[in-house]
């Protein structure tokens, strides 16, 4: 097939890979505008269609941009920021200011200090070496928070160029729909004012006459938990409604399992309650310490699933930490699971978790 580019975002078209740029069916290659998958779907269905590249595809799209002036938002997920969080998003866009936003905050429970959830994310985007101007806590779906956030994105890019980062799996195609929506009141503007971009896997959105809003394409980052679980397992733990805590009464040498994707092992302090915050679909399951070895490898995938079949082929081996909780109630957080509150000091617990994905603490948001 001779060399042919989107005439929406500048990508060569392929008609092998649907989830790669560039895709799109042979049946259209006969037409006299062709479009790749994403334009397509964008300038006739008003979807925005996430594509996929990695860490250093994206450094080379973006590399013209670095010097240009602009307002980055980076989207992460409230429930996976270690997996959305882009750890070398300073060394990818430059200078630029940053607003950081939390997505999904109506899935929360209403007893969250959101004003803890805050100062964590401040802290865990600093940790990753990314200076914050701010955070915002938002949900796309439901649009709470957006108003605040869109004054916040007019005030800061000072007629410049928005762009909008995130990683695959975190809702930036709903996040850019809904903003959309809120800054001008027309839900078909994608379709009304089409322009497309000229850079590789980017959609330009127009926001007034001489400035836009860039869709840039979702970084894959392997410390998701998304990329090792099947489309079905994810539904499962992916919370689709307000979770609710579960509470169980835990004496030490007693352990807990949460489907069969991780464990937490109460080895030292006295009897409490550990409050689990997980997807109200992920099954929860309590045991002894001695015998939850034996356990998880006779009922993995059965009594303790998820996994189920196409995910155990994928899921790395689970690998073990220790926390000890010494000042204060701290959470034990299960990136893109949930967490655990553990309330007494002086408590030892042992987490088990997929080998890619880092189990870590921070002070209770409850």
């Amino acid at each position: 097939m001779e060399d042919i580019y989107c005439q929406g975002c500048g990508a060569a078209i392929q008609t092998a890979n649907p989830d790669e740029v560039g895709f799109t069916p042979e049946s259209a290659l006969i037409k006299e505008i062709v479009l790749c998958q994403r334009c397509f779907k964008l300038k006739h269905y008003n979807e925005i269609q996430d594509v996929s590249v990695t860490d250093d595809d994206f450094l080379k799209m973006v590399s013209e941009i670095r010097d240009v002036e602009g307002l980055v938002v980076h989207l992460i997920d409230i429930f996976d920021v270690n997996g959305s969080m882009i750890q070398s998003l300073a060394r990818i866009i430059g200078d630029k200011p940053i607003i950081l936003v939390g997505n999904k905050v109506d899935l929360l429970p209403k007893s969250t200090n959101k004003q803890k959830l805050i100062n964590w994310l401040k802290k865990s985007a600093k940790d990753a070496g990314i200076k914050v101007k701010d955070v915002y806590l938002i949900s796309s779906i439901k649009g709470h928070g957006m108003d605040e956030l869109k004054e916040a994105i007019e005030t800061m890019r000072d007629n410049q160029d928005v762009y909008v980062v995130g990683t695959t799996n975190v809702g930036k195609s709903t996040f850019i729909n809904r903003l959309i929506q809120q800054s001008t009141g027309d839900k078909n503007v994608i379709t009304t004012s089409y322009f497309p971009g000229t850079t590789l896997g980017f959609i330009e959105i127009p926001l007034d006459d001489h400035s836009v809003l860039i869709d840039t394409p979702g970084i894959v980052n392997k410390q998701q938990m998304a990329h090792y679980v099947s489309k079905n397992d994810l539904k499962i733990i992916t919370p689709s409604k307000e979770i609710k805590p579960r509470v169980f009464q835990l004496n030490n040498q007693q352990t807990l399992f949460f489907g069969g994707l991780g464990r937490i092992d109460f080895i030292k302090g006295d009897k409490q309650s550990f409050v689990c915050y997980f997807s109200n679909h992920l099954s929860i399951h309590r045991t002894k310490l001695e015998n939850a070895g034996k356990l998880y490898e006779e009922h993995v995938g059965e009594l303790l699933s998820p996994p189920d079949e196409t995910t155990r082929t994928t899921l790395p081996g689970l690998v073990q930490s220790t926390f000890k909780i010494r000042e204060e109630k701290m959470d034990v957080v299960f990136p893109g699971l949930g967490w655990v509150m553990i309330p007494e000091v002086n408590t030892t617990v042992v987490v088990h978790s997929p080998r890619t994905v880092a189990v870590s603490i921070r002070p209770s948001l409850i």
